[in-house]
Protein backbone atom coordinates (compact mmCIF):
# COMPACT_ATOMS: atom_id res chain seq x y z
CA UNK A 1 0.00 0.00 0.00
CA UNK A 2 1.40 3.10 -1.03
CA UNK A 3 1.94 5.83 1.40
CA UNK A 4 3.48 9.43 0.97
CA UNK A 5 2.81 12.87 3.21
CA UNK A 6 1.14 16.11 2.52
CA UNK A 7 2.13 19.02 4.71
CA UNK A 8 0.13 17.81 8.12
CA UNK A 9 -1.17 14.64 6.85
CA UNK A 10 -0.18 11.24 6.06
CA UNK A 11 -2.29 9.33 3.16
CA UNK A 12 -1.86 5.81 2.61
CA UNK A 13 -3.88 4.52 -0.71
CA UNK A 14 -5.88 1.52 -0.61
CA UNK A 15 -7.49 -0.77 -3.59
CA UNK A 16 -10.28 -3.39 -2.53
CA UNK A 17 -11.71 -6.27 -4.61
CA UNK A 18 -15.66 -5.78 -4.54
CA UNK A 19 -18.55 -7.83 -6.40
CA UNK A 20 -19.97 -6.34 -8.94
CA UNK A 21 -23.30 -8.24 -7.93
CA UNK A 22 -23.34 -8.43 -4.21
CA UNK A 23 -25.97 -11.05 -5.04
CA UNK A 24 -23.23 -13.20 -6.82
CA UNK A 25 -20.42 -12.86 -4.55
CA UNK A 26 -17.96 -15.28 -6.46
CA UNK A 27 -19.02 -13.39 -9.77
CA UNK A 28 -17.15 -10.64 -11.63
CA UNK A 29 -14.96 -8.79 -9.17
CA UNK A 30 -14.69 -4.80 -9.75
CA UNK A 31 -12.00 -2.49 -7.95
CA UNK A 32 -12.56 0.26 -5.40
CA UNK A 33 -10.00 2.54 -4.30
CA UNK A 34 -10.56 4.86 -1.16
CA UNK A 35 -7.35 7.05 0.29
CA UNK A 36 -6.55 6.90 3.95
CA UNK A 37 -5.68 10.10 5.77
CA UNK A 38 -4.47 10.62 9.27
CA UNK A 39 -2.53 13.83 11.35
CA UNK A 40 0.87 13.85 10.55
CA UNK A 41 2.54 12.09 14.29
CA UNK A 42 -0.44 9.93 14.57
CA UNK A 43 -0.10 7.69 11.88
CA UNK A 44 0.66 4.56 14.26
CA UNK A 45 -2.05 6.28 17.07
CA UNK A 46 -5.10 3.60 17.41
CA UNK A 47 -8.27 6.01 16.57
CA UNK A 48 -11.65 5.35 15.28
CA UNK A 49 -12.46 6.12 11.68
CA UNK A 50 -14.07 7.98 10.13
CA UNK A 51 -15.96 7.23 6.16
CA UNK A 52 -16.71 10.25 3.85
CA UNK A 53 -18.98 9.38 1.35
CA UNK A 54 -19.14 11.67 -1.55
CA UNK A 55 -21.94 14.06 -2.99
CA UNK A 56 -23.14 13.01 -6.57
CA UNK A 57 -24.02 10.30 -7.48
CA UNK A 58 -20.96 9.52 -9.52
CA UNK A 59 -18.40 11.83 -7.63
CA UNK A 60 -15.47 11.13 -6.53
CA UNK A 61 -14.15 11.74 -3.26
CA UNK A 62 -11.96 15.15 -2.42
CA UNK A 63 -8.25 15.24 -3.57
CA UNK A 64 -6.85 16.74 -0.52
CA UNK A 65 -3.31 18.85 -0.28
CA UNK A 66 -2.53 18.61 3.81
CA UNK A 67 -5.17 19.86 6.12
CA UNK A 68 -7.61 21.50 4.21
CA UNK A 69 -11.53 22.48 4.63
CA UNK A 70 -13.50 20.38 6.77
CA UNK A 71 -10.32 17.36 6.48
CA UNK A 72 -8.75 19.50 9.17
CA UNK A 73 -11.86 19.44 11.88
CA UNK A 74 -11.77 15.46 11.28
CA UNK A 75 -8.50 14.70 11.63
CA UNK A 76 -8.38 15.72 15.09
CA UNK A 77 -10.41 13.25 16.25
CA UNK A 78 -10.50 10.58 13.48
CA UNK A 79 -8.44 8.58 10.73
CA UNK A 80 -10.40 9.42 7.78
CA UNK A 81 -10.93 7.22 4.25
CA UNK A 82 -11.83 9.22 0.92
CA UNK A 83 -13.51 6.29 -0.74
CA UNK A 84 -13.93 6.63 -4.79
CA UNK A 85 -17.57 4.78 -4.51
CA UNK A 86 -17.81 2.26 -7.49
CA UNK A 87 -17.10 3.36 -11.17
CA UNK A 88 -15.58 7.34 -9.59
CA UNK A 89 -11.92 8.44 -9.49
CA UNK A 90 -9.31 5.70 -9.47
CA UNK A 91 -11.92 2.72 -8.78
CA UNK A 92 -13.08 1.00 -11.61
CA UNK A 93 -13.80 3.53 -14.80
CA UNK A 94 -17.24 3.38 -15.53
CA UNK A 95 -17.83 6.11 -19.22
CA UNK A 96 -17.86 5.92 -22.43
CA UNK A 97 -14.19 4.51 -23.44
CA UNK A 98 -14.71 2.14 -20.95
CA UNK A 99 -18.68 0.79 -20.87
CA UNK A 100 -19.00 -0.13 -24.56
CA UNK A 101 -16.69 -2.51 -23.95
CA UNK A 102 -18.89 -4.57 -22.28
CA UNK A 103 -20.90 -4.73 -25.22
CA UNK A 104 -24.18 -3.51 -26.04
CA UNK A 105 -26.73 -0.95 -24.60
CA UNK A 106 -28.52 -3.35 -23.07
CA UNK A 107 -25.53 -5.53 -21.38
CA UNK A 108 -24.13 -1.66 -20.30
CA UNK A 109 -27.21 -0.96 -18.83
CA UNK A 110 -27.32 -4.15 -16.94
CA UNK A 111 -23.63 -3.37 -15.43
CA UNK A 112 -24.68 0.35 -14.50
CA UNK A 113 -28.22 -0.70 -12.48
CA UNK A 114 -25.43 -2.15 -9.80
CA UNK A 115 -23.77 1.30 -9.19
CA UNK A 116 -26.77 2.50 -7.08
CA UNK A 117 -26.25 3.15 -3.13
CA UNK A 118 -27.36 -0.13 -2.14
CA UNK A 119 -24.30 -1.58 -4.11
CA UNK A 120 -21.90 1.16 -2.82
CA UNK A 121 -22.79 0.29 0.86
CA UNK A 122 -21.92 -2.83 0.58
CA UNK A 123 -18.64 -2.54 -0.69
CA UNK A 124 -18.51 -0.12 2.58
CA UNK A 125 -19.22 -3.10 4.23
CA UNK A 126 -16.30 -5.72 2.72
CA UNK A 127 -13.74 -2.52 3.42
CA UNK A 128 -15.12 -1.79 6.89
CA UNK A 129 -14.26 -5.81 7.81
CA UNK A 130 -11.22 -5.76 6.35
CA UNK A 131 -9.68 -2.53 7.63
CA UNK A 132 -11.33 -2.48 11.19
CA UNK A 133 -12.16 -6.51 11.55
CA UNK A 134 -15.70 -7.91 12.03
CA UNK A 135 -16.65 -6.45 14.89
CA UNK A 136 -15.28 -3.11 14.21
CA UNK A 137 -17.40 -0.02 13.58
CA UNK A 138 -17.10 2.99 12.05
CA UNK A 139 -18.22 6.90 11.98
CA UNK A 140 -19.52 8.27 8.88
CA UNK A 141 -19.68 11.54 7.01
CA UNK A 142 -22.33 12.02 4.00
CA UNK A 143 -22.24 15.44 2.09
CA UNK A 144 -25.52 15.57 -0.28
CA UNK A 145 -25.73 12.04 -2.16
CA UNK A 146 -23.44 10.85 0.31
CA UNK A 147 -26.19 11.48 3.01
CA UNK A 148 -28.57 9.39 0.47
CA UNK A 149 -25.81 6.73 0.85
CA UNK A 150 -26.32 6.98 4.49
CA UNK A 151 -29.65 6.41 4.84
CA UNK A 152 -29.03 3.17 2.94
CA UNK A 153 -26.48 2.52 5.39
CA UNK A 154 -28.34 2.81 8.33
CA UNK A 155 -31.27 0.81 6.45
CA UNK A 156 -29.56 -2.36 5.57
CA UNK A 157 -26.17 -2.24 7.89
CA UNK A 158 -26.56 -0.38 11.00
CA UNK A 159 -23.98 -2.90 12.72
CA UNK A 160 -21.29 -1.50 11.09
CA UNK A 161 -21.87 2.28 12.30
CA UNK A 162 -20.90 4.04 15.44
CA UNK A 163 -22.61 7.36 14.36
CA UNK A 164 -24.00 9.22 11.28
CA UNK A 165 -23.18 12.78 10.39
CA UNK A 166 -25.29 14.15 7.18
CA UNK A 167 -24.97 17.52 5.58
CA UNK A 168 -27.09 18.72 2.85
CA UNK A 169 -28.44 15.16 1.89
CA UNK A 170 -31.41 13.99 3.58
CA UNK A 171 -33.80 12.22 0.59
CA UNK A 172 -37.61 11.76 0.29
CA UNK A 173 -37.37 8.58 1.94
CA UNK A 174 -40.87 7.61 -0.25
CA UNK A 175 -40.77 10.32 -3.03
CA UNK A 176 -40.29 9.38 -6.80
CA UNK A 177 -38.56 10.84 -9.17
CA UNK A 178 -41.48 12.83 -10.69
CA UNK A 179 -42.29 14.62 -7.15
CA UNK A 180 -38.48 15.25 -6.73
CA UNK A 181 -38.45 17.01 -9.60
CA UNK A 182 -41.91 19.10 -9.15
CA UNK A 183 -40.46 20.43 -6.43
CA UNK A 184 -37.64 21.46 -7.64
CA UNK A 185 -38.21 23.60 -10.45
CA UNK A 186 -40.33 26.42 -7.95
CA UNK A 187 -36.38 26.16 -5.71
CA UNK A 188 -34.82 27.02 -9.11
CA UNK A 189 -36.87 29.33 -9.82
CA UNK A 190 -36.38 31.23 -6.24
CA UNK A 191 -32.59 30.76 -7.12
CA UNK A 192 -32.79 32.14 -10.27
CA UNK A 193 -35.29 35.43 -9.65
CA UNK A 194 -32.82 36.20 -6.44
CA UNK A 195 -29.97 36.01 -8.92
CA UNK A 196 -31.78 38.34 -11.13
CA UNK A 197 -32.66 40.88 -8.61
CA UNK A 198 -29.12 40.95 -7.18
CA UNK A 199 -27.59 41.65 -10.81
CA UNK A 200 -30.61 43.26 -13.00
CA UNK A 201 -27.88 43.07 -16.27
CA UNK A 202 -27.51 39.78 -16.06
CA UNK A 203 -31.45 39.65 -17.23
CA UNK A 204 -30.58 40.95 -21.34
CA UNK A 205 -27.11 39.57 -20.76
CA UNK A 206 -28.68 35.89 -20.70
CA UNK A 207 -31.48 36.82 -23.10
CA UNK A 208 -28.77 38.04 -25.67
CA UNK A 209 -27.03 35.02 -24.88
CA UNK A 210 -29.87 32.51 -25.53
CA UNK A 211 -30.94 34.35 -28.43
CA UNK A 212 -27.47 34.19 -30.11
CA UNK A 213 -27.80 30.11 -29.50
CA UNK A 214 -31.08 30.29 -31.23
CA UNK A 215 -29.82 31.93 -33.94
CA UNK A 216 -26.32 30.01 -34.73
CA UNK A 217 -24.75 26.73 -33.64
CA UNK A 218 -22.01 27.38 -31.38
CA UNK A 219 -19.74 24.33 -30.21
CA UNK A 220 -17.55 24.64 -27.04
CA UNK A 221 -14.18 24.01 -27.35
CA UNK A 222 -14.50 20.35 -26.68
CA UNK A 223 -16.81 19.71 -29.76
CA UNK A 224 -19.81 19.94 -27.56
CA UNK A 225 -22.76 21.77 -28.87
CA UNK A 226 -23.80 24.81 -26.61
CA UNK A 227 -27.53 25.12 -27.25
CA UNK A 228 -30.05 27.71 -25.25
CA UNK A 229 -31.25 24.96 -23.29
CA UNK A 230 -27.84 23.37 -22.59
CA UNK A 231 -26.95 26.81 -21.36
CA UNK A 232 -29.85 27.16 -19.26
CA UNK A 233 -28.19 24.20 -16.96
CA UNK A 234 -25.50 27.16 -16.10
CA UNK A 235 -28.13 27.69 -13.42
CA UNK A 236 -26.87 24.80 -11.25
CA UNK A 237 -23.85 27.14 -10.03
CA UNK A 238 -26.58 29.18 -8.00
CA UNK A 239 -26.82 26.31 -5.62
CA UNK A 240 -23.79 26.78 -3.91
CA UNK A 241 -22.71 30.15 -1.84
CA UNK A 242 -20.93 31.86 -4.40
CA UNK A 243 -22.72 30.67 -6.74
CA UNK A 244 -24.55 33.76 -7.92
CA UNK A 245 -21.51 35.87 -7.92
CA UNK A 246 -19.77 33.24 -10.17
CA UNK A 247 -22.46 33.43 -12.88
CA UNK A 248 -22.30 37.18 -12.60
CA UNK A 249 -18.80 37.02 -13.59
CA UNK A 250 -19.11 34.63 -15.82
CA UNK A 251 -21.69 36.46 -17.63
CA UNK A 252 -19.63 39.33 -17.46
CA UNK A 253 -17.39 37.76 -20.11
CA UNK A 254 -20.39 36.23 -22.46
CA UNK A 255 -19.68 38.71 -25.54
CA UNK A 256 -16.55 39.90 -27.21
CA UNK A 257 -16.52 43.72 -27.21
CA UNK A 258 -16.99 45.44 -30.54
CA UNK A 259 -17.72 42.16 -33.08
CA UNK A 260 -20.40 42.92 -35.45
CA UNK A 261 -23.62 41.47 -34.91
CA UNK A 262 -21.87 39.34 -31.78
CA UNK A 263 -19.70 36.60 -30.55
CA UNK A 264 -19.20 34.75 -27.81
CA UNK A 265 -16.01 34.81 -26.39
CA UNK A 266 -13.78 32.29 -26.11
CA UNK A 267 -12.73 32.32 -22.06
CA UNK A 268 -16.72 32.77 -22.14
CA UNK A 269 -17.15 29.20 -23.58
CA UNK A 270 -14.50 27.45 -22.27
CA UNK A 271 -15.74 28.47 -18.85
CA UNK A 272 -19.11 26.83 -19.76
CA UNK A 273 -17.89 24.41 -20.54
CA UNK A 274 -16.03 23.26 -17.03
CA UNK A 275 -19.30 23.71 -15.51
CA UNK A 276 -21.62 21.86 -17.97
CA UNK A 277 -19.58 18.98 -19.49
CA UNK A 278 -20.02 15.71 -17.53
CA UNK A 279 -16.59 14.12 -18.89
CA UNK A 280 -15.35 14.27 -15.29
CA UNK A 281 -18.49 12.46 -13.78
CA UNK A 282 -20.91 10.65 -16.72
CA UNK A 283 -22.69 8.26 -13.83
CA UNK A 284 -24.08 11.65 -12.22
CA UNK A 285 -25.80 12.14 -15.93
CA UNK A 286 -26.59 8.70 -16.37
CA UNK A 287 -28.11 7.58 -12.71
CA UNK A 288 -29.14 10.26 -11.68
CA UNK A 289 -32.41 9.85 -11.70
CA UNK A 290 -32.03 6.34 -10.47
CA UNK A 291 -30.91 7.59 -7.31
CA UNK A 292 -34.78 8.07 -6.35
CA UNK A 293 -36.13 4.81 -7.87
CA UNK A 294 -37.72 2.07 -5.56
CA UNK A 295 -40.21 -0.57 -6.34
CA UNK A 296 -42.43 -0.32 -2.94
CA UNK A 297 -42.60 3.85 -3.92
CA UNK A 298 -43.30 3.01 -7.61
CA UNK A 299 -42.23 -0.03 -9.54
CA UNK A 300 -42.66 2.35 -12.73
CA UNK A 301 -39.59 3.96 -14.53
CA UNK A 302 -38.53 7.06 -13.99
CA UNK A 303 -39.28 7.78 -17.61
CA UNK A 304 -36.82 11.10 -17.73
CA UNK A 305 -38.48 12.54 -14.95
CA UNK A 306 -37.36 16.21 -14.69
CA UNK A 307 -37.99 16.13 -18.61
CA UNK A 308 -41.41 15.51 -18.29
CA UNK A 309 -42.24 17.38 -14.96
CA UNK A 310 -40.73 20.57 -16.82
CA UNK A 311 -43.75 21.11 -19.01
CA UNK A 312 -45.71 21.51 -15.98
CA UNK A 313 -43.41 24.74 -15.39
CA UNK A 314 -43.65 26.12 -18.56
CA UNK A 315 -42.29 29.59 -17.34
CA UNK A 316 -38.63 28.13 -18.26
CA UNK A 317 -39.70 27.66 -21.79
CA UNK A 318 -36.79 29.60 -23.49
CA UNK A 319 -38.77 30.46 -26.28
CA UNK A 320 -41.95 31.86 -24.11
CA UNK A 321 -39.54 34.19 -22.48
CA UNK A 322 -37.83 35.76 -25.36
CA UNK A 323 -41.36 36.13 -27.19
CA UNK A 324 -42.62 37.88 -24.15
CA UNK A 325 -39.78 40.20 -23.28
CA UNK A 326 -39.46 37.86 -19.55
CA UNK A 327 -36.51 36.94 -18.32
CA UNK A 328 -34.97 33.46 -19.09
CA UNK A 329 -35.45 31.41 -16.31
CA UNK A 330 -32.07 28.72 -16.09
CA UNK A 331 -32.49 25.26 -14.50
CA UNK A 332 -30.67 23.25 -12.03
CA UNK A 333 -30.07 20.12 -10.87
CA UNK A 334 -31.59 18.58 -14.04
CA UNK A 335 -30.73 15.63 -16.63
CA UNK A 336 -32.50 15.76 -20.12
CA UNK A 337 -32.33 12.98 -22.58
CA UNK A 338 -30.96 15.88 -25.66
CA UNK A 339 -27.62 16.32 -22.74
CA UNK A 340 -26.44 12.52 -24.40
CA UNK A 341 -26.50 14.10 -27.87
CA UNK A 342 -24.95 17.82 -26.75
CA UNK A 343 -22.07 16.83 -24.61
CA UNK A 344 -19.52 14.24 -26.34
CA UNK A 345 -18.76 12.40 -22.75
CA UNK A 346 -22.40 11.45 -22.57
CA UNK A 347 -23.06 10.84 -26.31
CA UNK A 348 -21.82 6.80 -26.43
CA UNK A 349 -23.63 6.40 -23.22
CA UNK A 350 -27.41 7.88 -24.98
CA UNK A 351 -29.13 4.09 -25.45
CA UNK A 352 -27.97 2.65 -22.20
CA UNK A 353 -29.17 6.05 -20.15
CA UNK A 354 -32.77 5.25 -22.39
CA UNK A 355 -32.82 1.77 -21.53
CA UNK A 356 -32.04 2.96 -17.31
CA UNK A 357 -34.64 5.60 -17.87
CA UNK A 358 -37.12 2.62 -18.97
CA UNK A 359 -36.28 0.13 -16.11
CA UNK A 360 -38.81 -0.86 -14.01
CA UNK A 361 -38.99 -2.66 -10.14
CA UNK A 362 -35.69 -0.59 -8.95
CA UNK A 363 -34.97 -2.46 -5.69
CA UNK A 364 -35.51 -0.35 -2.51
CA UNK A 365 -32.82 1.78 -0.94
CA UNK A 366 -34.27 2.66 2.18
CA UNK A 367 -36.30 0.66 5.22
CA UNK A 368 -38.80 2.88 7.01
CA UNK A 369 -39.12 0.30 9.60
CA UNK A 370 -35.27 -0.13 10.42
CA UNK A 371 -35.11 3.65 10.58
CA UNK A 372 -38.02 4.06 12.84
CA UNK A 373 -36.26 1.94 15.00
CA UNK A 374 -32.80 2.84 14.13
CA UNK A 375 -30.32 2.98 17.25
CA UNK A 376 -27.26 4.64 15.83
CA UNK A 377 -26.84 8.23 17.16
CA UNK A 378 -27.27 10.57 13.83
CA UNK A 379 -26.95 14.69 13.05
CA UNK A 380 -28.04 16.32 9.88
CA UNK A 381 -27.13 19.65 8.17
CA UNK A 382 -30.63 20.87 6.57
CA UNK A 383 -29.94 23.90 4.51
CA UNK A 384 -32.60 26.52 4.38
CA UNK A 385 -34.29 26.39 0.80
CA UNK A 386 -31.69 24.22 -0.79
CA UNK A 387 -30.89 24.42 -4.18
CA UNK A 388 -30.21 20.85 -4.55
CA UNK A 389 -32.25 18.86 -1.89
CA UNK A 390 -35.93 19.82 -0.77
CA UNK A 391 -36.43 20.79 2.97
CA UNK A 392 -39.40 19.07 3.02
CA UNK A 393 -37.91 16.04 2.23
CA UNK A 394 -35.14 16.36 4.22
CA UNK A 395 -37.54 17.12 7.55
CA UNK A 396 -39.53 14.62 6.63
CA UNK A 397 -37.21 11.85 6.82
CA UNK A 398 -35.50 13.44 9.89
CA UNK A 399 -38.70 12.81 11.41
CA UNK A 400 -38.66 9.32 10.08
CA UNK A 401 -35.48 8.11 11.61
CA UNK A 402 -35.36 7.29 15.32
CA UNK A 403 -33.27 9.55 17.34
CA UNK A 404 -31.88 12.00 14.32
CA UNK A 405 -30.90 15.76 15.67
CA UNK A 406 -31.35 18.47 12.88
CA UNK A 407 -28.95 21.51 12.60
CA UNK A 408 -31.13 23.71 10.49
CA UNK A 409 -29.06 26.88 9.12
CA UNK A 410 -29.58 29.49 6.17
CA UNK A 411 -26.13 30.63 7.16
CA UNK A 412 -25.36 28.08 4.18
CA UNK A 413 -26.17 26.93 1.20
CA UNK A 414 -25.41 22.99 -0.41
CA UNK A 415 -21.78 23.18 -0.18
CA UNK A 416 -21.59 24.34 3.31
CA UNK A 417 -19.40 21.50 4.33
CA UNK A 418 -16.62 22.23 1.71
CA UNK A 419 -16.48 26.17 2.47
CA UNK A 420 -17.28 26.81 5.87
CA UNK A 421 -13.66 25.88 7.38
CA UNK A 422 -14.83 22.82 9.36
CA UNK A 423 -17.34 24.81 11.45
CA UNK A 424 -20.14 22.81 9.76
CA UNK A 425 -18.79 19.18 10.67
CA UNK A 426 -17.48 20.53 14.01
CA UNK A 427 -21.41 21.48 14.42
CA UNK A 428 -22.46 18.64 13.54
CA UNK A 429 -20.00 16.00 15.78
CA UNK A 430 -21.34 18.30 18.81
CA UNK A 431 -24.66 17.98 18.10
CA UNK A 432 -24.39 14.19 17.35
CA UNK A 433 -22.35 13.28 20.75
CA UNK A 434 -25.05 15.73 22.81
CA UNK A 435 -22.43 18.35 23.22
CA UNK A 436 -25.36 20.89 22.20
Amino acid sequence: MPTYRHPGTVITDHRFPVPLDHADPAGEQIEVYAREVVAAGRERDSLPWLLFLQGGPGGRSPRPVGRDGWLDRALDNFRVLLLDQRGTGRSTPADRHTLPLRGDAPAQAEYLAHFRADSIVRDCELIRRELLGEDGRWSLLGQSYGGFCVLTYLSYAPEGVREALVAGGLPGLRSTAQEVYRAAYPRVQRKVEAHYARYPEDVETVRAVVRHLRERVVRLPGGGLLTAEAFQAIGTTLGAGSGSHTLHYLLEDAFLPGVPGGQLSDPFLAQIQGHLSYASGPLYAVLHESIYAQRSVSPRATGWAAETVRAEFPQFDVDRALAGNEPVLLTGEMIYPWMFTTDPALAPLREAARLLAQREEWPDLYDPRQLARNEVPVAAAVYHDDMYVDTGDSLASARAVRGLRTWITNEYEHDGLRVSGGRVLDRLIRLVRDEI
